[in-house]
């Protein structure tokens, strides 16, 4: 076990911007246009902007990535399936950081963590390849502690949390299962955390949801977007991440 980890005092916020191209493509045109809902959530206070491109294009698209790529001045966030095609564009834009996940045609949105246990003889050669590339590599897990030992073996520094369960749980309202949820994100952040992997956490995140998550001291980032988007459409982008910035902090101190 490495020595124990300087945890970051300031939670640091990815805001994703994946949920405004999806409503552009819904009408076919250029707007609203994702490249200036990310100018804005930087101006917001967001630390980073995260954007997955899918397979299918769903949402954001390949020119997406290629502007933001270059006109961002805080770090870009690329989520992508560990396939040849996404590792080859991760590695021509060279974000700062790329974040694999599993991807499947038919779901609604990303459903559970990757299987880096049974995936490893797959990704180890693909998360060098993007090493080798200076690209920061994070894996998007279920909180677990075997799968932070997996992770610490596939020699990737970041591992991202699913905290799906856990908002599912908040918002049934069954009391049992939401502690349930959150202590195993409590184990496995503490546990990654103790092996030297920085933590990320993100999926589901609301501000009915984030406090518990973004008080736990291991963990340095949180990755929130389709809470952020939905709640833009009522009171605006940069007032929805100034208060999803403002519960993150009240719950840090």
């Amino acid at each position: 076990m490495s020595s124990p980890t300087r945890y970051p005092h300031r939670l640091r916020l990815g805001v994703n911007i994946d949920h405004v191209a999806t409503v552009r493509n819904a009408r076919g045109g250029a707007a609203p246009d994702p490249i200036r809902a990310a100018r804005e959530a930087v101006a917001a206070g967001a630390d980073g902007i995260t954007a997955h491109l899918r397979e299918d294009r769903r949402h954001i698209r390949d020119a997406d990535m290629e502007i933001l790529a270059r006109i961002l001045d805080v770090p870009l966030n690329f989520e992508m399936a560990a396939t040849d095609e996404m590792i080859g564009m991760a590695v021509r834009l060279r974000p700062h950081a790329a974040c694999l996940v599993p991807e499947k045609r038919e779901e609604r949105t990303t459903e559970g963590g990757l299987d880096i246990v049974g995936a490893h003889d797959s990704l180890l050669p693909r998360i060098g390849r993007l090493t080798d590339a200076g690209i920061r590599v994070s894996l998007f897990v279920e909180p677990d502690e075997a799968v932070m030992d997996a992770a610490r073996r596939l020699g990737a520094p970041v591992v991202e949390l699913h905290t799906g369960s856990y908002c599912e749980a908040v918002a049934s309202g069954d009391a049992g299962r939401t502690a349930r949820e959150l202590a195993r994100i409590t184990r496995a952040a503490a546990y990654g955390a103790g092996l030297g992997l920085e933590i990320h956490a993100g999926h589901g995140l609301a501000l009915d949801s984030v406090g518990p998550v973004a008080a736990l001291p291991e963990i340095a980032e949180l990755n929130i977007g389709h809470a952020l988007i939905g709640e833009a459409i009522f009171v605006g982008l940069s007032q929805a991440i100034r208060d999803m910035r403002a519960a993150m902090d009240r719950a840090r101190t």
